[in-house]
């Protein structure tokens, strides 16, 4: 019978090495919830083109493969949090890895598309409890003075689900077709979920915690006004019309909603009276901002380099593992030129090398064959890492340690909309300026034309988002003086 970890290592003394092969178990247990999801984000982009053609569908259709899977996510991760202090971290994670683990099962076998959307849908309610409860469990897991390891080794493995999504999506759909990039995670779930269940620390019942309860109707109208958004950003083929006005005025009127029961209810999902805090929503929103840029190289790339430079799957996937790998090369360095330099300085200087890179992108379109891709991407990515680095070390290291949880949430929560906004609004861009109605059958020249414009309206994203930091420093700046005059 498997036992976890906390029941087995009762009886060591702390510090006795026999602990460290549980304490390494339960890492590899956590690694792997962190790598499941980021891989489910990653890993289904490059399989767009594929879909549209094999459920003969339009990119505006095949978007909510990546849609749904976001927005269950963005939705839930912070009452995920919340519910796991009251039913238990440990068997909620459990849930949540069976759950993403069968959810892809159905996906890999789904007949049609919309019964494969709503698998991606069910896919991220999993994949959200496992995001939510992982940064959790480490604190349960190792020792406090190995606390900042494990969660580097989280943001490594993180990273690398989203480097090694593209380029294994690539090998899998060439090698045994669409189906084995949800399939899988069936092995890798049912490993994680053994790990879990034998090495995790048990539940410790928290009798505050559970006599709470979930902000239910916050969570009904954040879900009702992003699906709202979302859909009026995706149909239409790329064209706005009455029912597009529509679903935006509903999901305006979804954020009036949100906003008032967040007001009325004990335990709010979001605490509005945080947002009063100039740098922490400054951070927020250029977080949401710079989000909305990076998901762009992931739904548009797979299309301009298959339908524009002529690239199999294989090769796509190769090529678009260039940006997430520079990403994860240069998290851990870009970390410590923050702690040298200063966050404010390196938010800077992440957000002009951003926009320098994808100004190039969309200048040598056509030109010098991948490096002229490649080479900006990478531009691209680094200074994303930068930017992340620097941006999370300003929102983080501003707050009190009893509001570290749940800015982290918000932090989370404001990721995914920009993940989202990318994938719709800027899909939308992308579908508009080829001038065609449907993207999967346009001409090369089509699809080029669109990848640009989208990478210029990128890079004029990130010139509003360096205007949102100048702005943040110039009233930090202020507020610092005025307090030291105090």
């Amino acid at each position: 019978m498997l036992k976890p970890i906390a029941e087995t290592s009762e009886k060591t003394t702390p510090g006795r090495t026999k602990a460290a092969p549980s304490i390494r178990w339960a890492l590899a247990s956590l690694s792997l919830s962190m790598l499941m999801p980021s891989l489910g984000t990653s890993i289904a982009n490059i399989a767009l083109p594929t879909l549209a053609q094999a459920f003969g569908a339009s990119f505006q259709q095949v978007q909510w493969i990546v849609l749904a899977y976001l927005l269950a996510i963005t939705t839930l991760i912070v009452s995920v949090g919340r519910l796991g202090d009251m039913v238990g971290r440990r068997r909620l994670l459990l849930g949540g890895i069976a759950l993403f683990t069968v959810a892809s099962l159905f996906a890999g076998i789904a007949p049609t598309l919309w019964l494969l959307i709503g698998a991606r849908a069910v896919q991220g309610l999993g994949a959200a409890m496992m995001m939510a409860l992982t940064v959790a469990m480490v604190g349960e897991t190792v020792p406090k003075e190995r606390t900042g390891s494990a969660m580097g080794l989280l943001g490594t493995m993180s990273a690398i689900g989203t480097t090694l999504g593209p380029s294994l999506g690539g090998i899998l759909i060439a090698g045994f077709g669409w189906k084995a990039i949800f399939l899988v995670n069936i092995p890798l779930g049912i490993a994680n979920f053994l790990l879990a269940m034998r090495f995790l620390p048990a539940d410790r019942r928290n009798h505050g915690a559970s006599q709470g309860r979930l902000d239910t109707i916050g969570t009904l109208f954040l879900a009702l006004t992003l699906a709202a958004y979302a859909l009026a950003m995706t149909i239409g083929h790329g064209s706005f019309g009455a029912v597009n006005v529509g679903l935006l005025l509903a999901a305006a009127c979804g954020v009036a909603l949100f906003v008032v029961a967040e007001t009325k209810v004990k335990s709010p999902l979001l605490r509005l009276s945080m947002f009063r805090d100039t740098a922490l929503s400054a951070g927020l929103a250029m977080s949401t901002l710079v989000s909305t840029v990076i998901m762009v190289t992931l739904v548009v790339g797979p299309f301009y380099l298959s339908r524009a430079l002529g690239f199999d799957a294989a090769h796509v996937g190769a090529i678009m593992s260039a940006g997430p790998l520079v990403s994860a090369l240069t998290g851990v360095p870009a970390g410590r030129i923050v702690d040298r330099l200063g966050a404010h300085r390196m938010t800077v200087t992440g957000l002009v090398g951003m926009m320098i890179g994808l100004s190039l992108l969309a200048a040598l379109q056509g030109k010098f064959g991948i490096a002229g891709y490649v080479g900006p991407l990478a531009i691209v990515s680094l200074h994303y890492a930068l930017f992340q680095a620097a941006n999370n070390t300003t929102i983080m290291s501003n707050i009190t340690q009893e509001r570290r949880g749940v800015i982290s949430g918000m932090l989370s929560l404001s990721r995914n909309l920009g993940l989202i906004t990318g994938s719709s609004v800027m899909g939308a861009i992308f579908t508009f300026a080829s001038g065609a109605a449907d993207i999967t059958a346009a001409r090369a020249e089509a699809v080029a034309a669109g990848m640009q414009v989208t990478f210029i309206a990128a890079a004029l994203l990130i010139a509003a988002t360096l205007g949102v930091a100048l702005t943040s420093f110039v009233f930090a700046r202020r507020s610092n003086l005025l307090e030291d005059a105090a």
